[in-house]
């Protein structure tokens, strides 16, 4: 199904702007802070950038990896920026942010896998202003548990960690390098870590899996120990990607909301045009810190 095909009326979305959208892409571009609003083409960048929220990504715009669903560059990318822990601080500070969502690409080139960068990140906005609220969303760490409590140690409110799609189709939309098994791993170290924080996690659905694979995907997620889930639709970003297997029916995003639920999921957003950082778990999070 090529991108170019019409896509179902839900799909739509209102061209980004406004003066709000200016003021965060303009602070963004200044501490040259690359976004996956913008590396992964998300539908949602007008709704969040209006609303001055936006998920950061660290350690570059280039992955070691190179998944078929994903629009972000792949190659060999340069060593991590030392003063990047600091810019992310200060934008953060500029725009008067009080949650934000950090993500990072994967550097399999790096002995830590970034680890210890994201979490000096998560140091510096947790000094930067009382009441800040982080979620973390990162790689596997080519399974490495150390790294993985790296991250957790340094204290995101929310430690999240993308599934990406159900376990048949991995191999055939994720990096040779990625692992489902991996993947629920990783979600249930962090959970054991930290049983008293939030962990995340994230399907994409319309490539090549069926109805009742996602509901063994959100047990599989449930099992491990996450607490919060969101399912959303696949776009392909372009032609060389992963082509769109179906477009899945709003009211069938309902039943897996519901699915979740009954799983027992403290949190589930589902939708054709929900993201991983997506604004309605924020709201969840926020909700439950304060009280």
């Amino acid at each position: 199904m090529s991108p170019r095909e019409r896509k179902p009326p839900w799909l739509k979305v209102a061209a980004p702007g406004g003066e709000e959208y200016s003021r965060v892409k303009g602070t963004l571009v200044s501490l040259r802070l690359h976004t996956v609003c913008q590396e992964a083409h998300c539908p949602n960048v007008g709704e969040c950038w209006g609303e001055g929220t936006a998920t950061v990504i660290l350690l570059g715009d280039t992955c070691t990896r190179g998944c078929r669903f994903c629009a972000v560059t792949s190659g060999h990318p340069s060593p991590p920026d030392p003063s990047e822990p600091a810019s992310v601080a200060e934008a953060v500070r500029r725009l008067g942010l009080r949650y934000v969502v950090l993500t990072m690409v994967n550097r399999d080139d790096l002995p830590d896998g970034g680890a210890g960068h994201v979490a000096e990140t998560i140091r510096r906005l947790h000094e930067s202003g009382d009441g800040l609220l982080v979620e973390a969303l990162v790689g596997d760490f080519a399974g490495r548990r150390e790294d993985v409590h790296r991250v957790v140690d340094a204290r995101p409110e929310v430690f999240a960690h993308n599934v990406e799609v159900v376990r048949r189709v991995t191999r055939a939309v994720r990096d040779a390098r990625c692992s489902y098994d991996r993947s629920l791993q990783v979600l249930r170290w962090a959970k054991e870590r930290a049983p008293e924080r939030f962990v995340k996690s994230s399907i994409m659905v319309g490539a090549g899996e069926t109805d009742a694979e996602v509901t063994e995907a959100l047990r599989d997620l449930r099992s491990a120990g996450v607490d919060l889930v969101t399912i959303g639709q696949y776009l392909r970003p372009s032609d060389k990607h992963l082509r769109v297997d179906r477009y899945v029916e709003p009211a069938v995003f309902d039943d897996y909301r519901e699915q979740a639920l009954e799983l027992g999921f403290e949190f589930a957003a589902s939708g054709p045009l929900v993201r991983s950082s997506y604004r309605a778990a924020e709201v969840f999070v926020r909700a439950r810190a304060r009280a």
